[in-house]
């Protein structure tokens, strides 16, 4: 009788208490709940500089701690310059073209096409008003490659992506005086509003096209029912800037960064201070 009574009593002891779970104070259950994504020009490098012995060791840390994604405007080959060769491999997640190409664990994910979204005729004619654009633009230096086609976007720039980074910060300090890269997207939009697109000036010398809903918040769609947490570090994220609309978003906290060290520096200060 004793040893029923005992039995019963442990049941309701058990049927009381909540459910353990046994990793939910465990690092692997911080970092499968919480993801820290981080834009990479002038957030993890310099830009279109390679990152630091000092930014790839603090972000190999914290992998330990978290779920670390990339989300760049840049295909992977501009990627893994910066971050190095088999960045999609190195991180979690990595989202080359805003996440148009997508990989996980270094297996892609998937990928979307600029050119089946829009056809063959609207791109052509698109191409061909920005050519002739740059063409009658009177800035001090042009080179070459105004027009890089990606698998999901047009990167456009007025200079030229052949210019060296010598003419990149030349151009850059230009821009911000005289608003060449504004006032060409205005014009953009005004004369293809019926095209769906936007348009975001990212980096030194250039700016995006993609489709409406093509922006940083696109890699949204591959992480957002996995995590409960998702922390965005970039540093355009101000109305027209890059990284502005996944800044803005309701799916992220985001964070305005003003270089690699700022980003340390909150990162620590957000994430890591507070496991």
């Amino acid at each position: 009788a004793a040893s029923a009574s005992t039995a019963a009593a442990t049941a309701a002891t058990a049927a009381a208490a909540p459910p353990f779970v046994a990793h939910s104070c465990s690092p692997s259950f911080v970092m499968s709940r919480t993801l820290a994504l981080f834009d990479v020009d002038g957030t993890l490098t310099v830009p279109r500089k390679e990152a630091d012995d000092v930014m790839k060791a603090f972000m190999r840390a914290l992998k330990t701690k978290v779920t670390v994604g990339i989300v760049g405007g840049s295909d992977l080959v501009k990627i893994s310059e910066q971050l190095g060769e088999g960045a999609e491999k190195e991180y979690d997640y990595l989202f080359a073209e805003n996440g148009l190409v997508a990989f996980k664990h270094g297996e892609l994910l998937a990928k979307q096409s600029l050119k089946a979204f829009l056809g063959e005729d609207k791109l052509k004619t698109f191409l061909n008003f920005v050519l002739h654009y740059v063409a009658d633009l009177d800035i001090p230096i042009k080179r070459g490659t105004f027009i890089e086609f990606r698998a999901g976007m047009l990167n456009v720039s007025p200079i030229g992506r052949n210019c060296s980074q010598e003419e990149r910060d030349e151009f850059e300090r230009f821009d911000k005086e005289a608003g060449v890269r504004a006032k060409m997207v205005e014009v953009l939009r005004e004369k293809f509003a019926d095209y769906g697109l936007t348009y975001s000036i990212g980096g030194q010398i250039s700016f995006d096209v993609f489709p409406q809903g093509w922006d940083k918040t696109y890699c949204l769609q591959f992480v957002e029912k996995d995590f409960d947490v998702i922390h965005f570090f970039g540093d355009k994220t101000y109305k027209g800037g890059n990284d502005h609309e996944i800044f803005e978003s309701e799916k992220t906290i985001g964070h305005t960064v003003t270089s690699p060290e700022d980003t340390r520096k909150q990162v620590t200060e957000h994430i890591l201070d507070k496991l």
